[in-house]
């Protein structure tokens, strides 16, 4: 296949995704079924995300443009790829970047994501049978040549320890955080409720921490917030919201909640299910200082404001990457293109 024949198929796939047919709404539910943090609305959404984002013809040919792609590699390699499972499809990405560069993808599928990709595969196999040769499935990696790894922080040393002799791009934990001015609008703060509670906040783009100015108002904050509440109707997440409550009034921590959300002080990024973690700054250059001290553990920086020199997203967009917002901002489409 040429690259252009790649294009036009990966552009096929994604008009079949928006159409949602009977077979992929099966797919959805079964999905669910496997695992509960999936639900119908959320996988619809990393869906879309998907077909909108990655798989416009338009915004392929834009970015392939920026590359040097062969329509042939001579010796393709063999390219694991093991995927997280944190959010629906979240390992697309690194298929697609595999597929258009020509070499071969070999998937180890995380246990809670194990139909949706495998559904869209299937999908493209059907219209070009090639496809099948260049992507395969398997519990184990094996005869692989690289590797493309996503975990966390404990899962990352084993990655590194059985895959550190390949060419590799290994992931560990990330997540997001918020740099606020307090003079955000009900309609701004509302967008970043998006980027907080999209997918429980299990995605690395998720925003777990925010920085607010000393005078901050949480009380109209949480009120905000509070727009949101539908989600605790989901048991597992109210099972958090409740354990993590409980342990904030045994440990006698200062806290705001609104019966959806938690937030409390603290100078760490990372905050459980249902918790948010805010940190006061007294000036930008003191956050932009706190932020950069942690470049290697912050995904996206999203603010309404330019933040000094911090490359930071508007508020709402934490969970719509383009195809060029690469996960740990390395390059994987140039990665593969160097084998």
């Amino acid at each position: 296949m040429t690259l252009k024949d790649k294009i036009e198929l990966l552009s096929l796939l994604g008009k079949h995704l928006l159409q949602m047919d009977d077979a992929l709404q099966a797919t959805i539910l079964r999905t669910y079924h496997g695992n509960r943090w999936f639900t119908e609305e959320n996988t619809k959404q990393s869906i879309h995300a998907v077909a909108e984002q990655f798989l416009d013809r338009e915004k392929l040919t834009e970015w392939t443009n920026q590359y040097q792609l062969s329509d042939e590699i001579e010796v393709p390699k063999t390219v694991g790829l093991v995927m997280a499972g944190n959010i629906p499809m979240v390992g697309f990405h690194d298929w697609l970047c595999t597929f258009i560069s020509g070499h071969k993808s070999q998937i180890k599928l995380s246990e809670k994501d194990k139909f949706l990709l495998p559904y869209a595969v299937n999908f493209l196999a059907d219209l070009e049978p090639n496809v099948k040769e260049l992507t395969t499935f398997a519990d184990r990696l094996s005869g692989i040549e690289a590797v493309i790894a996503t975990g966390s922080n404990n899962s990352s040393r084993y990655f590194e320890a059985y895959f550190g002799k390949y060419p590799n791009i290994i992931r560990k934990n990330r997540t997001s955080v918020a740099i606020l001015t307090g003079k955000e609008t009900k309609e701004e703060l509302l967008e970043l409720g998006k980027d907080i509670f999209n997918y429980f906040g299990l995605g690395c783009r998720n925003v777990s921490k925010i920085y607010v100015p000393k005078d901050f108002d949480f009380q109209n904050f949480m009120e905000t917030m509070h727009e949101f509440k539908e989600i605790v109707m989901h048991h597992k997440y109210k099972n958090n919201f409740d354990y993590n409550f409980t342990l904030l009034i045994l440990n006698k921590i200062k806290h705001y909640s609104n019966g959806c959300l938690l937030v409390h002080e603290s100078e760490l990024l990372y905050s459980r299910i249902a918790s948010l973690h805010y940190h006061f700054y007294e000036s930008i250059d003191q956050v932009t200082a706190d932020v950069q001290g942690h470049t290697d553990e912050i995904q996206c920086i999203v603010s309404k404001d330019v933040i000094g020199d911090l490359s930071t997203i508007q508020l709402g967009k934490a969970q719509a990457p383009t195809l060029s917002d690469y996960a740990d901002n390395v390059d994987t489409l140039e990665f593969l293109i160097s084998l």
